[in-house]
C-alpha cells in the first residue's frame, strides 16, 4: 500500500492562486503516473490533471487548461498542482492519485489520498 497526503487547500478569492502538494510514501514514487481529481458537493469526482512518471507527459481537463499546471519532484516524492486565475467553480475537495497509466478515468488509479479542501470566494 502507498500512502498519499494532500496539502495546501484553503480559502482564496476569485482570481487568486494556490499550489497544492501531494506527498507519497515509499521508494517507488518515480514509477507512478500521478493525477489530480476533484469533487464538489453533490457532484461526481472529475479529472483535473495528470503527469507521467518522469514528468514528460501531462494532461489537463478542458476546464482548467491554461490556468493549472501539474509538476512533480521525484526526489521529494511529491506532485504539485499550481492553480492560477481561480474561479468559484473550482471549489471542491482535491484528491491526488497514483497508477500505472496516464488516463482521465478514475478507476485505473491504484492509490488515493484523503483530499484537501479548496474554496474560491466570489
Amino acid at each position: 500500500q502507498v500512502q498519499l497526503v494532500e496539502s495546501g487547500g484553503r480559502l482564496v478569492q476569485a482570481g487568486g492562486s494556490l499550489r497544492l502538494s501531494c506527498v507519497a510514501s515509499g521508494r517507488t514514487f518515480d514509477i507512478y503516473t500521478m493525477a489530480w481529481f476533484r469533487q464538489a458537493p453533490g457532484s461526481e469526482r472529475e479529472f483535473v490533471s495528470a503527469i507521467g512518471s518522469s514528468g514528460g507527459i501531462t494532461k489537463y481537463a478542458d476546464s482548467v487548461t491554461g490556468r493549472f499546471t501539474v509538476s512533480r519532484d521525484n526526489a521529494k516524492n511529491t506532485v504539485y498542482l499550481q492553480m492560477n486565475s481561480l474561479k468559484p467553480e473550482d471549489t471542491a475537495v482535491y484528491y491526488c492519485a497514483a497508477g500505472g497509466i496516464l488516463t482521465a478515468r478514475s478507476s485505473p488509479y491504484w492509490y488515493w489520498g484523503q483530499g484537501t479542501q479548496v474554496t474560491v470566494s466570489s
